[in-house]
């Protein structure tokens, strides 16, 4: 049987004082003498008593939380993007509630579900790989509960949203591959549902139609879930292929450095061979040998910008009903994964 919670009642009743003074000597309040609130103090320790903040701030209609649904914690870019949010939050007064969807709609919408019938302030989400339909999150609206989208966002105009220009980077990437000779493309990617996906496809099919490069989508365009062993099974695609391709532009560095890891095994050279293009400038784009070509984009700064727009709507800073569609700036990093030619000076 769950033991009784201890509630300020019980602490006023074993020391016969009133409920209101308990409360005032839990918060310090100046009109309780040292000595009374040193008494009050020492038998909610001893009675085993734990403050409850979140029914004080049901009172006054606010929880100071915001809710926070990402795809899965194991990643280079949503740990930054967390880092960055929590840096705001705490600096604002506010506590996170930080779920993951672990790329599955289902669990996106229980995550929601939960976060909304605790009454979190807000919701900042980055959207699972399957993700059909964001109708779970029409409760917040209703409500007027501010949701704001990230990285992978939704298309519709009610909710605000921060990425990065996805086309625009797969495009200058793509491009690169190109000067360095590259005429055979193959390009790895996630659910093309994703807005980044999708963007960062699109971008590399325009890359290739201005240099009048053909394209073959099928086998030269390659769907997955851009783990590990999605990476392993990309390279026995391509060892097991009659003309392989000369790049390889992948939508994440760590698939793309499973990728090359695998090739390597096989004899593959990199980038005589197949010249490497990865996506984040996550930390294995460093490690992999050789260094992976990439896009930089902040993921902590993603998160402190996402989680300060909140707490600029929950303080009436900015109105709620103004969405916002920021796009943020990014980086070409060229490392020797790609460089068949010396850079010019």
């Amino acid at each position: 049987m769950k033991e009784k919670e201890i509630t300020i009642y019980d602490i006023a009743a074993h020391l016969k004082i009133s409920s209101a003074t308990v409360s005032r000597g839990l918060k310090d309040h100046p009109a309780i003498s040292q000595k009374t609130k040193k008494l009050i103090l020492d038998t909610a320790k001893e009675m085993g008593y734990q403050t409850n903040p979140f029914a004080s701030n049901l009172r006054r209609q606010k929880t100071n939380t915001i809710g926070v649904i990402v795809p899965r914690l194991n990643s280079s870019f949503m740990s930054d993007a967390l880092s960055g949010m929590e840096n705001i939050a705490n600096i604002s007064g506010y506590n996170l509630i930080i779920t993951q969807s672990l790329e599955t709609e289902k669990k996106e919408i229980l995550n929601a579900s939960t976060l909304f019938n605790n009454r979190v302030d807000a919701l900042v989400v980055s959207l699972s790989y399957d993700t059909k339909s964001i109708t779970h999150f029409e409760p917040f609206l209703k409500k007027k509960i501010p949701v704001l989208f990230f990285d992978r966002v939704s298309p519709r105009k009610e909710f605000s949203s921060i990425v990065i220009d996805n086309y625009k980077a797969a495009y200058e990437i793509t491009s690169h591959l190109i000067s360095q000779g590259s005429k055979k493309l193959l390009h790895v990617t996630g659910n093309l549902l994703r807005n980044v996906y999708y963007d960062r496809c699109e971008g590399f099919k325009q890359a290739l139609k201005d240099n009048n490069i053909p394209f073959d989508n099928e086998e030269f365009l390659i769907s997955n879930n851009l783990t590990p062993e999605d990476g392993k099974d990309v390279a026995q695609r391509i060892l097991n292929m009659n003309s392989k391709p000369d790049a390889v532009f992948v939508a994440s560095d760590l698939c793309a450095a499973n990728i090359m890891l695998e090739l390597k095994k096989n004899g593959i050279k990199i980038p005589s061979d197949i010249a490497f293009a990865g996506f984040n400038n996550d930390p294995y784009s460093r490690l992999v040998e050789p260094g992976l070509t990439t896009i930089n984009y902040k993921g902590f700064e993603i998160g402190e910008l996402a989680i300060q727009i909140i707490i600029n709507q929950l303080n009436h800073l900015q109105k709620m009903t103004m969405t916002q569609n920021i796009v943020l700036g990014h980086e070409l990093i060229i490392r020797q994964s790609s460089l068949r030619h010396k850079p010019k000076k």
